[in-house]
C-alpha cells in the first residue's frame, strides 16, 4: 500500500521535481527515494496493529447485567424523589386539616346541635313517628363520646365547647390556631436527609433498620415543623457512619427489586389519589397559595349558616 505522499509523486508528469526528465522512485528504499514506507516500518506497524487487537480483545466486556443495574439505581432514586412528594403533600394536608378543625369545628358542632333542637321541635309540634324517628338520629349524632377531648383536638369536651370554641361563635377574641406549616427551610432539610437516609437505599438489614429509625424521626419533626430539630438530625446523620457503596446483585434479584420498585410505585399512586380526593386535599387544591383565605371564607358561611338555624329554631319555639 503506497502512502498519500507516494501516491501524489507516482501522479507528477515526467519533469516536474526531477533533473532531466527522469522519474521520480516511488519504490522507497530500493532506489534512495523517502516517500515509501520500508519493509522493516511495515512490519513494525503490524506488529503493533496486532498488539492494539490483542489488547481490544482482552478487554472485558460490559456484564449481561449491567444495564439491569443501571436501570435499578435510576428506580431507585425515581421512587424516593416520588415518596418525598407524597410525603410532602401529606403533610400539607395533615397541617390544614388540623387547622380546618380548630377552626371550623366548632361551627360545625354548633350546627349539628341547631339541626339536632329544629328536628326535636319539629316531632314535638307535630308527634309524627317519623319526625321522632329524624329527632332521635339526629341528637345521637351530636351525644357525647368518651374521649371526645382527644377527638375533637381541645375545643369541646364531654360537657360542650370550651370557652374558645365558644367565642369563635360570637366574633370573640380568640387565641389563633397553632400553626405547623413547614418553613421552606424546614422542607430544604427534610429532602435532603430524605435523600441522603431514606431505608431503600440500605444494602444490609442492620443499616436498613438504622436508617428507617431515623427517618421515623425525620418525618415526626417535618411534621411539626421543628427546622431546629431537622438541624439537629441533619448533623446527626452527617457524623454517622457512611453508607456502603451498592455493590453487583444477581439478575434476578434486579429483576425482583425492579418489580417490588414498581409495586412501591403503583401504591404511592393511590396515596397520593386519595389525598387528592379527600375533601381536604380538595380543600387545599382550591387556594394552595393561601389555605387561610380559603378558611375565613369558609367559617364566613358557615357563620351565615348557624344565624339562619337559629332563626329557624327560634321561629319553632315561637
Amino acid at each position: 500500500m503506497m502512502t498519500p505522499e507516494a501516491e501524489q509523486s507516482q501522479a507528477e508528469p515526467a519533469g516536474e521535481g526531477a533533473p532531466d526528465g527522469a522519474e521520480v522512485p516511488v519504490g522507497g528504499a530500493e532506489q534512495g527515494g523517502e516517500a515509501g514506507v520500508t519493509a522493516d516500518e511495515t512490519a513494525e506497524v503490524a506488529d503493533e496493529t496486532a498488539d492494539v487487537a490483542e489488547e481490544s480483545a482482552e478487554e472485558p466486556a460490559e456484564r449481561p447485567e449491567a444495564r439491569l443495574e443501571r436501570a435499578v439505581r435510576a428506580a431507585e432514586q425515581a421512587l424516593i424523589e416520588y415518596e418525598i412528594a407524597v410525603e410532602t403533600f401529606r403533610v400539607e394536608v395533615d397541617n390544614f386539616s388540623r387547622l380546618h378543625h380548630q377552626k371550623l369545628g366548632p361551627m360545625y358542632t354548633r350546627l349539628d346541635e341547631l339541626d339536632a333542637r329544629i328536628a326535636e321541635a319539629v316531632a314535638a309540634r307535630t308527634g309524627d313517628p317519623e319526625d321522632i324517628r329524624k329527632a332521635d338520629e339526629a341528637r345521637a349524632r351530636v351525644m357525647p363520646m368518651p374521649g371526645v377531648e382527644e377527638l375533637f383536638h381541645g375545643w369541646m369536651d364531654g360537657d360542650g365547647l370550651f370557652p374558645e370554641a365558644a367565642a369563635m361563635l360570637t366574633d370573640q377574641p380568640v387565641r389563633p390556631p397553632q400553626r405547623v406549616r413547614p418553613s421552606d427551610e424546614a422542607r430544604k432539610l427534610y429532602r435532603e436527609l430524605a435523600r441522603k437516609a431514606h431505608p431503600d437505599l440500605a444494602q444490609e438489614e442492620g443499616e436498613r433498620a438504622r436508617r428507617e429509625e431515623f427517618i421515623t424521626r425525620v418525618n415526626a419533626a417535618y411534621a411539626r415543623g421543628d427546622e431546629a430539630l431537622l438541624r439537629e438530625l441533619a448533623e446527626e446523620w452527617a457524623a454517622g457512619p457512611a453508607p456502603e457503596e451498592q455493590g453487583p446483585t444477581p439478575s434476578e434479584e434486579l429483576y425482583a427489586r425492579l418489580e417490588w420498585l414498581a409495586q412501591r410505585k403503583e401504591m404511592l399512586t393511590l396515596v397520593a389519589k386519595d389525598l387528592e380526593e379527600s375533601a381536604i386535599g380538595a380543600m387545599l387544591r382550591l387556594a394552595p397559595d393561601d389555605p387561610d383565605r380559603l378558611l375565613d371564607e369558609i367559617a364566613d358561611q358557615l357563620l351565615a349558616q348557624v344565624a339562619a338555624r337559629e332563626a329557624e329554631l327560634a321561629a319553632l319555639l315561637g
